[in-house]
């Protein structure tokens, strides 16, 4: 194929070797592409050299370079326009655009730093400074890649990249500047094209139809939150952790019900900062934010892993969020999706025709759960893409920690696939060791760089050790979500109350296991969507009682050792499931049951961040202690949880059933008043107002394998919580 006919077709790989200054048989050249000119002429930049006319007769434009040539940099003027200053040729930096891929390889944050779309400034040889941008994108089996955009008319033949031996295809463009969308025009391997993909390391991004990548510069944000970020290394296992689950979308939605849109970033800084603070939650944590093409995946389906999702903003917006959060004492913690992708067509799946980031075997590289590609844990240009972006969202945007979704789909082999559709690893075993290895990499990489970061797995299996450190032999996870906790206690709380007895297990289960890992207990999205029904309707009984049983449980849960996680919307009651193309109903804090129910995660909130005994050895069994876990026939739980000085004890009950108890005695340790921390049954939360006695002395009678007790009464399908002070 001759050369021009390459450059028209945009299937030339070497675009370097022929563009730019060039040496021909002959002599050395100066040669142009440019298919849409009738002429074109060199102008030279601080030079004393005479413009340059080159000749051509079928698009690509060349001339002897002049004797006296030192480096200048040029200018290419198209069909002789007098207010037409022309661009910089692009290929005549070769030794620039190959600068990227000489780093890549030596530590995965080096792959953001390098790759993709990196606004730079040159110095050449004649002391010229030159800015623009630096594409390089990994394509390794393409045999053409052309950078499309805005600024070429998203013509293929235009900006063609240089292939380099690693894979990667590489242009520096001088003078684009920040906002310039682009995509990737790609050939496979055997010439035919692909639909226009986005970058894979694209910082910000258009949302539909175009899906396009923009050009994004990191540097301009100015951060406020030095304090935040000095202090927030604290010991993260003695510190209160109630986190609030969002997603953005349908937190709140402006608006008529037909035409309501979403906030921004900046909106939520000042709407839901505030509600958060208020309600004393400590965290948020945020539905994934990476791109996602599909509303209803809400983000996890996600494409553009480096770009927060421009639903709501742009980069600096969503900076802007986490900077507030933080100035505000509030931490962010945001979903991450390492497990999957989808088949979008701009997206990575069969990126440059073969597959590149998937693996290539459906029984490995296809979930049935979700209908996507799963990432080929075993490539290195895969681990280092997926640990790189990790390290990504802690370095750009001062996130807190990354809640780690799916684990269990990247753990097994088998999961959700029954006999003959799945790969047996080497061992003949279940479990994927690339995907483990993978996990322990991240992990490692996140706490070595950010060891005041986090990270949390949703892991909903037994595998063992999933938050212990590497060097004990486990996944390296700083916490793990409680599914099993989940699970039962939902189980348990959803029966009538007369049957509860039989089923008494299932609430007390959790405290076999609960110091094997460093737990957080999950309320999460999960379970009020799909059919599942909001919280408040899982629960058995009429209007009151559903609402009494939502408030013992939600005592319960935070009297529990492990760090908490309500959803939104849990907290006002929620009806109907959550639906996320509309707005929670906020409307119903105009009555009194779901302002009552609020006020109690409120009052939960605050009980819980000022009190050491309910956090401070959340995950260390001294922490806990049962005072009475067999009471199956009236349906009752009490234990004790104790701060770590052992000054401070917190007596937790929970009545189950809708029979006050009256002269109810538990064991007590010490002689001591014991006083009414809070009780999920009083008027201000829509309780029953059962008279509950707010300070009661011990007796001196042993109960509960106990040296002391103490009478109080409980009322119905409540928790209260007894405080007592040592000196």
């Amino acid at each position: 194929m001759q050369l021009a006919q390459q450059f028209e077709q945009a299937s030339c790989s070497q675009p370097f070797s022929h563009l730019g200054v060039v040496t021909s048989k002959q002599d050395v050249v100066i040669r142009v592409w440019r298919p849409d000119a009738s002429e074109v002429t060199i102008k030279w930049e601080n030079s004393a050299l005479n413009d340059l006319t080159l000749s051509s007769n079928n698009g690509l434009f060349e001339a002897p370079l002049p004797e006296n040539y030192n480096g200048e940099v040029y200018r290419v003027i198209v069909n002789g326009s007098a207010n037409n200053n022309g661009y910089i040729d692009p290929y005549q930096f070769a030794e620039q655009a190959y600068h990227a891929v000489h780093y890549i390889d030596s530590a995965p944050e080096n792959l953001y730093k390098q790759a993709g779309a990196q606004l730079v400034t040159l110095t050449t040889s004649q002391s010229h400074i030159v800015s623009g941008v630096r594409f390089c994108v990994f394509a390794p089996n393409a045999s053409a890649v052309s950078l499309i955009g805005d600024f070429n008319q998203w013509d293929g033949r235009m900006h063609p990249m240089e292939k380099t031996s690693m894979g990667y295809w590489v242009l520096f463009v001088p003078e684009l500047a920040e906002g310039e969308r682009y995509k990737y025009q790609i050939k496979d391997a055997h010439g035919h094209d692909l639909p226009h993909k986005a970058d894979p390391l694209g910082f910000s991004a258009e949302q539909y139809p175009s899906h396009a990548s923009k050009i994004f510069n990191h540097d301009n944000y100015q951060w406020k939150d030095s304090v935040w970020m000095e202090q927030r290394g604290k010991n993260k296992y003695q510190s209160p952790m109630s986190i609030y689950e969002v997603h953005l979308g349908s937190w709140k939605r402006p608006g008529d019900k037909a035409n309501a849109r979403y906030l921004t970033y900046r909106e939520l800084a000042d709407d839901l900062i505030d509600y958060v603070s208020d309600m004393g939650y400590t965290h948020l944590e945020l539905l994934p934010i990476s791109e996602f093409p599909f509303d209803g995946s809400w983000g996890y389906q996600p494409v553009g892993m480096f770009a927060p999702t421009s639903r709501f903003g742009n980069p600096d917006d969503f900076k802007y969020f986490v900077d507030r959060c933080h100035q505000a004492g509030i931490g962010v913690i945001i979903d991450w999706v390492p497990a999957h992708f989808p088949e979008d067509g701009h997206g990575l799946a069969r990126f440059d025709g073969s597959c590149v980031y998937e693996y290539e075997d459906p029984r490995k590289g296809w979930h049935p759960d979700w209908n996507s590609c799963i990432y080929d844990f075993g490539k290195d240009t895969v681990r280092q893409f997926l640990v790189a972006n990790a390290l990504y969202w802690l370095d750009k945007f001062h996130v807190d920690g990354l809640r780690v979704d799916a684990v269990a789909s990247m753990l097994y082999l088998d999961y959700s696939r029954n006999h003959g559709e799945w790969i047996p690893n080497v061992d003949g075993g279940n479990e994927n060791y690339e995907a483990i290895s993978l996990l322990k990499w991240m992990n490692e990489e996140v706490y070595k760089h950010f060891p005041d970061a986090m990270t949390i797995a949703e892991e909903s299996t037994s595998f063992p050790k999933v938050s212990r450190p590497l060097f004990d032999g486990g996944l390296g996870f700083g916490f793990k979500w409680n599914m099993g906790w989940m699970h039962d206690s939902l189980h348990y709380i959803a029966k009538d109350p007369a049957y509860r007895n039989y089923h008494h297990g299932d609430i007390t289960f959790s405290m076999v296991y609960a110091f094997d890992e460093n737990f957080v207990l999950p309320i999460s999205h999960d379970e009020v969507v799909h059919g599942k029904g909001s919280m408040l309707h899982k629960m058995p009984g009429d209007e009151w009682q559903q609402a009494a049983n939502l408030r013992c449980y939600a005592g319960f849960m935070y009297g529990h050792p492990g760090k908490k996680l309500n959803f939104m919307g849990n907290e006002i009651a929620q009806a109907r499931e959550w639906n996320h193309d509309s707005s929670l109903d906020w409307h119903l804090l105009d009555y009194d049951k779901h302002k009552g129910v609020q006020a109690l995660y409120k009052a939960l909130n605050h009980l819980y961040t000022s009190t050491p005994a309910l956090y401070e050895q959340d995950h260390n069994p001294a922490g806990f202690a049962w005072l009475d876990h067999g009471n199956a026939g009236q349906s009752v739980v009490s234990f004790i949880r104790t701060s770590k000085d052992a000054k401070q004890k917190v007596y937790v009950v929970s009545n189950f059933t809708p029979v006050p108890r009256t002269n109810f005695r538990i064991g007590v340790d010490e002689a001591c008043s014991l006083s009414l921390a809070l009780n999920t049954d009083a008027g201000e939360f829509w309780g029953s107002k059962h008279d509950v006695v707010s300070t009661v002395e011990t007796q001196n009678t042993p109960w509960n394998d106990r040296p002391y007790s103490a009478e109080i009464t409980l009322p119905p399908l409540s928790t209260v919580f007894y405080v007592t002070h040592l000196d």
